[in-house]
C-alpha cells in the first residue's frame, strides 16, 4: 500500500515537521492492513514497532482477573498506539484490536527513537499527546470510582467524542458509536444500562441518537454537567 506524504502531516507528532523530513518519514515506515475483528497485538507481547492509524478504528482494551474485557480508548485516524513499549522497552501493556478494517503504519523502535534524536520537537509533541491521554485517563478513573451510572456513561461519551467526535457549532458528532456492549465494558457497567441512560439522556434533550450515530446537542453544557 502506497503511503502520501499527506497523511503524516495529520498525525499530532509529526504535525510539526517540514516536507522532507515527512518523506523521509515514509520511507522508513511499513504499511500493513488489518480485517475488522483482527488482533494487533496482545498484552504482554513484546514491543518493536509505533503503530499511525492511516484509517479504520481500533479499540485498546484489557483483561480483568475474572475474564472481562474493559475497553481503555477507542482511536481512528491520525491516532498512534505502542509508543509506552518503544520507549521503555518493556511489553505491552494492552491489547490493541481492529474494530474496522484498518490500515496502519509501522515504524520499528530503532528508527523510531533515532527519529526523537533528531528531531526534538517530535519529542515535546509525543510528551504533549501522552499527557493529553494522562489527564483522559485520570477523569476516566475519577468517574468509574465516584460518580452515579449517568456520570459513569456521560465520561464514556464524552471520552469517545473527544477520541473520534466531530464538532461543528457546538455540537458533536459521532458518526458511529461503539456497540452497547463495549460501551457497557468503557463504562464498567451493563449493557442494560448503558441503554436505559442513552434514552435517558435523549429524552432530557442533551443528545440525539439516530441508529449508530449519536450527537451531543451542546457539547460545553454537557461537559460542565457531567465533568
Amino acid at each position: 500500500m502506497a503511503i502520501t506524504n499527506d497523511f503524516l502531516f495529520y498525525v499530532p507528532i509529526f504535525s510539526s515537521l517540514d516536507e522532507d523530513t515527512i518523506h523521509k518519514i515514509s520511507t522508513i515506515g511499513t504499511a500493513k492492513t488489518f480485517k475488522k475483528d483482527s488482533v494487533i497485538f496482545m498484552e504482554e507481547e513484546a514491543g518493536s514497532a509505533l503503530f499511525v492509524i492511516i484509517s479504520g478504528k481500533v479499540k485498546i482494551s484489557r483483561t480483568s482477573s475474572d475474564g472481562r474485557e474493559v475497553i481503555l480508548s477507542i482511536l481512528d485516524e491520525s491516532d498512534f498506539f505502542g509508543e509506552m513499549a518503544i520507549l521503555d522497552g518493556l511489553t505491552r501493556s494492552a491489547n490493541v484490536i481492529a474494530i474496522e478494517d484498518s490500515d496502519v503504519f509501522l515504524i520499528q523502535r530503532e528508527q523510531f527513537l533515532n527519529l526523537l534524536h533528531e528531531h526534538p520537537e517530535v519529542s515535546v509533541a509525543l510528551l504533549q499527546e501522552l499527557t493529553k491521554r494522562l489527564r483522559m485517563a485520570d477523569m476516566k478513573i475519577k468517574a468509574l470510582s465516584l460518580k452515579d451510572a449517568e456520570g459513569k456513561v456521560a465520561t464514556v461519551i464524552l471520552q469517545i467524542a473527544d477520541d473520534i467526535g466531530k464538532i461543528q457549532r457546538g455540537i458533536v458528532e459521532i458518526e458511529k458509536l461503539p456497540l452497547q456492549q463495549d460501551l457497557a465494558n468503557m463504562a464498567g457497567t451493563s449493557r442494560e444500562t448503558i441503554s436505559r441512560t442513552l434514552h435517558a439522556f435523549a429524552k432530557k434533550g442533551l443528545i440525539e441518537l439516530e441508529g449508530s450515530k449519536l450527537r451531543i446537542l451542546n457539547y460545553e453544557k454537557f461537559k460542565e454537567t457531567f465533568v
